[in-house]
């Protein structure tokens, strides 16, 4: 067998490299090389081609020759197998890899949204929602099996969930750990299905849960409902539910974080002279004084009267808008009393002198 490669490129090493600089080489290229670990292409003929490099190198022999005619005779080569590759070499790094191992999973998140009322975010509330998540099969409690008959050891894996393939090369044992094909991982054989979930243990199931939405939560906030989720998987814990919330506006109120905004419509007696009016708020209507000459666009406050801050006993407060509405229809008697009114205001010009000698 004539070798053409130059196999000191090949683990990257000088010619005059010692026995400990080859070994640590091959060690490092073997690792990543490998096709267990390496899925790429061309990754098991790199792989096989360090084997190749090293067994002639490592070798005093063998390497002399290669370092006299550039070649190994075919003798030398005589029981050398290539073909093993398993998972990890167990004499260079310490054992074996794991491999379908039935650890504890928990079970996936869920996510669904929730609509409440304006006042029902404003003092909190418990609502019942539905939803539909994988959970334990109510008759065989996630087994698998018919009640009263427990699922078989594999006997392919017995009951480890892998199996486990040991080759011997020169330079030490390969062992590769696969899932095992028949249990595919669980250890265990169900030889009379659950009638109910068909042997899978776990159904989707539809529930309703009850939700506690705390006071002066707003639009778009997320709840999380620890262990609402799917359940999980050989013992591990079920997941969380996310609700989003979404609030329906109120008929006259608007929300501005913690505040309570609403417009208050008065006329024009009421601009002029003042008066008290009622005004909506969440705990009922409230009487407002309004003050006499106050102008549209003017702003009151009620303290309190907003929303509560989340976890706490503090409260916004609500705004008052004050609009002054211009009649658009005028009775006979309303239109001869604003008439009266008229002739007693300063018109227009009048008023634009009166500022204008105000100014100079």
């Amino acid at each position: 067998m004539t070798m053409r490669r130059d196999y000191y490129k090949v683990l990257g090493v000088l010619r005059n490299a010692t026995d400990e600089e080859i070994k640590k080489a091959f060690r490092k290229l073997a690792f990543q090389y490998h096709p267990d670990r390496n899925g790429q292409k061309g990754a098991e003929e790199k792989f096989k081609e360090i084997n190749e490099a090293y067994q002639v190198l490592s070798d005093p022999e063998k390497r002399t020759t290669y370092d006299r005619y550039g070649q190994v005779s075919a003798e030398s080569w005589h029981g050398f197998d290539f073909g093993g590759l398993g998972d990890i070499f167990e004499s260079f790094f310490g054992g074996a890899a794991t491999a379908g191992q039935r650890v504890p999973r928990k079970g996936a998140d869920l996510q669904t949204s929730l609509e409440i009322s304006f006042e029902e975010a404003f003092f909190g509330c418990d609502k019942e929602i539905g939803i539909k998540r994988t959970e334990n099969c109510p008759s065989c409690h996630g087994i698998g099996s018919q009640p009263g008959i427990n699922p078989q050891r594999c006997p392919n894996c017995n009951g480890s969930g892998q199996v486990r393939r040991v080759q011997r090369s020169i330079f030490g044992r390969f062992i590769h750990v696969a899932t095992c094909p028949r249990c595919s991982g669980e250890g265990t054989i169900i030889t009379h299905p659950c009638s109910q979930c068909k042997g899978a243990g776990r159904e989707r199931i539809k529930r309703k849960l009850t939700v506690n939405i705390p006071a002066g939560v707003d639009e778009g906030y997320e709840l999380c409902l620890s262990g609402g989720g799917e359940v999980g998987t050989h013992g591990g814990l079920s997941g969380d539910l996310y609700i989003t919330l979404s609030v329906t506006p109120h008929k006259f109120l608007k929300r501005e974080g913690v505040n309570i905004l609403c417009e208050l419509p008065i006329n024009f007696a009421q601009a002029a002279l003042g008066d008290e009016v009622e005004v909506p708020t969440l705990d009922g209507k409230v009487t407002v004084r309004i003050p006499p000459a106050i102008e549209s666009g003017t702003v009151l406050w009620l303290k309190g009267r907003g929303a509560p801050h989340l976890n706490s006993r503090k409260c916004g407060d609500q705004l008052i808008t004050v609009r002054v509405v211009t009649p658009r229809s005028l009775n006979e008697k309303q239109r001869r009393l604003f008439t009266e009114l008229a002739e007693t205001l300063p018109r227009a010009r009048q008023a634009s002198e009166e500022v204008e000698e105000v100014v100079t």
